[in-house]
């Protein structure tokens, strides 16, 4: 009798997480599909269900400059971001790892630190930084703010590539007479690539998708891509967007495959 009650609640639990599971799973996918469905309207206004399919707005892409143009500019910035995180994480990711001191754990908060603070508050406080030293806001101030914001994802992940790797690979290395950059090159960057390119994907999508940094750091001739959306969304809900971020998921679904099967992404965000 026992054991059958312990069936009973075992089974019980496992219903009521898989339905939890498969409820958070549908509010997170409903709006994406959504949106793609929508996408292939062929009337003039965002509504659902479409009064009737075409691929017209897609088409009508290849004629929105506007969004071109910021999608361009998101790019270029998201570019320059990513490779300056990939180069300071790693950087900082060697020396916190190495080491037990408590200026590594403190070095090692200082650089999360981003992920904790207030998104709004980062891009308002940068924006009084930069006035208070007298630089103008530019293409150089979206990237060093986004870079501020996307080194944590390379250092995290760094971190965690250099925690799984053998201290005595590195010894082996220094007995055999190797120098410190030959064994950081043919040991140290081949077993921690996987982490690196992994921090390196994350970085890029939170520099594209970046809204707070970029409303307040950019000039009035640097358009950025998730702000001329929302602008046009909310000024004449614009189907076009609607196409656009159909583009968008099918991109980012097809990088997050190509860097699953190079980095292993999946097993590095658990």
């Amino acid at each position: 009798m026992t054991n059958r009650r312990i069936d009973l609640d075992a089974l019980s639990f496992r219903l009521v997480m898989t339905g939890v599971a498969l409820l958070a799973l549908v509010l997170l996918a409903a709006p994406t599909v959504v949106v793609v469905w929508v996408s292939f309207t062929n009337g003039y206004s965002l509504k659902f269900p479409p009064p009737g399919y075409s691929l017209r707005w897609y088409v009508e892409l290849w004629n929105a400059w506007q969004l071109q143009f910021a999608m361009m500019n998101s790019l270029k910035v998201a570019l320059w971001a990513t490779g300056l995180s990939i180069l300071l994480g790693v950087a900082a990711s060697l020396s916190i790892a190495r080491s037990a001191t408590l200026t590594a754990r403190v070095l090692d908060s200082l650089f999360l630190s981003p992920l904790v603070l207030p998104a709004l508050a980062f891009g308002l406080s940068s924006l009084m930084f930069f006035s208070l030293i007298g630089v103008p806001v530019s293409p150089l101030t979206l990237v060093i703010g986004h870079t501020v914001v996307s080194v944590p994802f390379v250092v995290r992940n760094t971190v965690a590539s250099l925690a799984q790797m053998n201290p005595a690979l590195l010894e082996a290395s220094a007995s055999l007479g190797a120098t410190r950059w030959h064994s950081f090159r043919r040991i140290t960057l081949p077993l921690i690539r996987p982490g690196i390119l992994a921090g390196g994907f994350i970085a890029f999508m939170a520099s594209f998708d970046n809204v707070p940094v970029s409303l307040f750091l950019r000039d009035a001739a640097t358009d950025m891509l998730p702000i001329r959306m929302w602008q046009d969304l909310e000024g004449k809900l614009d189907v076009t967007v609607a196409a656009l971020s159909g583009v968008l998921i099918v991109v980012t679904v097809a990088l997050m495959l190509v860097m699953e099967r190079v980095a292993g992404l999946s097993k590095r965000l658990t």
